[in-house]
């Protein structure tokens, strides 16, 4: 069951209206953060084509209160190769604002919900250490770290390590129920 944190917050499939309040968020980790790789900013336009390329395999949700855009979550494939078929990749981004709410976790329990209903045996989770806040996150899920390269991306003049997590899904499918 899916708990959110405030009872006038509301999750939803994502639509492409919404492309110009996520970019307004994915921006700002873009600008401030490594919790993305990315170094330019996003245009609405190409945050409009990511969702509208994502599919019905993968999810995109957003959360919002008020009608306002407070974060949003999506799986993404892991890998192209076909025998990767059966992982996704999770991120998830709350405006920088409106951490500490419960915002987060409410959107991942709802994106797992999501994919347990997919052909989808395992999600993963790359987060840039040191995340403190990101790691609880996704280890109160049920997520568990699997590994971590070292220095393997660069911004901000420092050199970034990343940790992987991953949560086993219960269902399994044969690679021809895809």
């Amino acid at each position: 069951m899916i708990s959110l944190p405030d009872t006038e917050a509301q999750i939803r499939e994502v639509t492409s209206a919404d492309a110009p309040s996520i970019v307004s968020i994915y921006n700002w980790y873009v600008e401030n953060s490594s919790t993305t790789f990315e170094v330019e900013r996003v245009t609405v336009d190409a945050m409009a084509i990511r969702i509208q390329n994502a599919g019905q395999s993968n999810p995109w949700i957003v959360i919002e209160k008020s009608g306002q855009l407070l974060g949003y979550a999506y799986a993404a494939p892991w890998k192209p190769r076909a025998a990767y078929a059966q992982a996704k990749e999770t991120s998830v981004y709350v405006r920088h604002d409106a951490g500490g709410q419960g915002l987060g976790l409410a959107l991942m329990q709802n994106l797992i919900d999501k994919v347990r209903n997919k052909p989808i045996h395992v999600l993963i989770a790359g987060i840039t250490l040191p995340n403190p806040a990101s790691v609880a996150l996704h280890e109160k899920l049920g997520f568990s770290p699997v590994g971590q390269f070292k220095q393997v991306g660069y911004k901000f003049d420092q050199y970034i390590d990343v940790g992987y997590w991953q949560l086993l899904l219960e269902n399994t499918c044969r690679f021809d129920d895809i």
